[in-house]
Formats: C-alpha cells, structure tokens, sequence
C-alpha cells in the first residue's frame, strides 16, 4: 500500500509536500522520481501521486483525479473537550482521530485542575499526534486541533456555528438514541465533556441558553478522557459511521 502524506498544496494536476513529510519521503523512506503515493488534500479527497521532483525540503507531484476517502464520516464532528491532567488530551486527540473526530478544540472551564501553559509549544505537539493517528488509521483528510479556548463562554459563542450541539453532562439530559433516531442526521454536531470536575451550574445555564442540547451517557460516572471517547463512538455510530 503506498504511503499516506496530507498536503494543502493541491490541485490543477499537481502537488508538493514540504517541511518534516518532504524530509521522510526523500531521506527516511528514500523515494525516488518516478515513485507513488497516496496524497490525501483538504477536500477530503485521495489522489494518487507521482513523485516530479525532490529537492532537500521539497518534494512535488503530478496527481490523478481525486476520489471521496471511505474513511471520512459523512457527518463531521467537532469535540470540545475540557482540558485534562497529565497529557491525557494526547490520549483523547490519539484514538479521536482514529474514531472520526474532524476538529478538537480544547478549552479551560472552572473546574479544570491543568491550568494554561505554554500552550503553542503544546499545539505543535498536538497537531503531530493527529497526523500520526490521521496515517496510521488511513484518515482521508487532516483533523485540526485548535489553540484551547480560555473559558466556558468562548465555548458557549463557538457553538452557534453548529447544527447540533450535545452537551455532555453527569447530570444527565436527553436521550442520545432519540435524538439520533433516524436520518436525515445534521452534518455538523459538536460535543462538548467536561474536566475531571465536571461543569459548574452556571456553565450549565450556559450551555442550554447557547442552544445546547444536555444529553447524558449512561448511569456510569465515566472520566474526563474516556466521556469524550464515548461520546464521539455513540455519535458515529447512532448516525451511521461505526455500523
């Protein structure tokens, strides 16, 4: 199978790959002109590549036509995730991308124990784990993971560019499986988990009043990077994308 690399530079028949992805073709994986790949754009669309020219940073294409990636969820799902200890949102970013997860957007609520923190070194770090995940698992588009959002009403604005958005509360709410009960399903939905001290009442009164709907999983107290986990599987999988 020919070896996954994400690029924006594409299109008109042509494409090229630069930083860190150019050096690993050409010096680690020792491709030579002539050589295919599989190039996956922002399109979500696969195109197979053939290698042009290679220079030390740079590395470039032609391409055929693209075809839709069977890996992409037809819905695409947004995860606000409150930021947890201990590099558990690596854990969270890691298996998200693998699930389907299309952006991670972290954020700092009352209750969160991490506290920011050189978080643009993080990001850097965060963005790797999601395009290692994006090849391992055969992803046909890169997901993003944004800069944290500083508190719960940054949150709360960001939601109204959603069709749905499922707030995840230990209190329960509404029930995922009515909501989710048939198609046509919305093609954006955000899903919003809290920290390792769940929400504050008035960030709930937030979040309903910012059109969220609460929803609950389960009768279970699940932890603050598995909520996420689950949350994201029960989506795909009630909307079609885990069957």
């Amino acid at each position: 199978m020919p070896h996954r690399y994400f690029t924006r530079e594409i299109g008109g028949g042509r494409a090229a790959l630069t930083g860190p992805d150019a050096h690993h073709l050409a010096h680690v994986m020792r491709a030579r002109v002539g050589d295919t790949v599989l190039l996956c754009g922002p399109d979500a669309l696969e195109y197979t590549g053939q290698i042009t020219a290679i220079a030390p940073d740079r590395v470039e294409f032609t391409v055929s036509e693209g075809l839709p990636s069977t890996a992409e969820p037809r819905t695409e799902i947004t995860l606000y995730a409150a930021y947890p200890k201990q590099g558990k949102l690596e854990e969270i970013i890691r298996h998200g991308v693998e699930l389907g997860v299309g952006r991670v957007v972290p954020f700092f609520s009352r209750y969160c124990v991490a506290a920011p923190k050189k978080e643009e070194a993080k990001n850097e770090r965060y963005r790797r784990i999601a395009a290692e995940a994006a090849k391992q698992c055969g992803r046909g588009r890169l997901p993003e993971v944004e800069m944290p959002l500083p508190d719960f009403g940054a949150v709360c604005a960001a939601l109204a560019d959603e069709e749905l958005a499922l707030f995840f509360y230990e209190g329960g709410g509404r029930s995922l499986r009515e909501l989710l009960a048939r198609p046509p399903f919305p093609r954006r939905i955000a899903l919003v988990t809290g920290s390792e001290g769940g929400f504050a009442p008035e960030e709930v009164e937030q979040a309903v009043k910012a059109g969220a709907v609460p929803v609950g999983l389960g009768p279970r107290i699940l932890r603050c990077e598995t909520a996420p986990l689950a949350a994201l599987a029960a989506v795909l999988t009630l909307t079609g994308d885990l069957e």
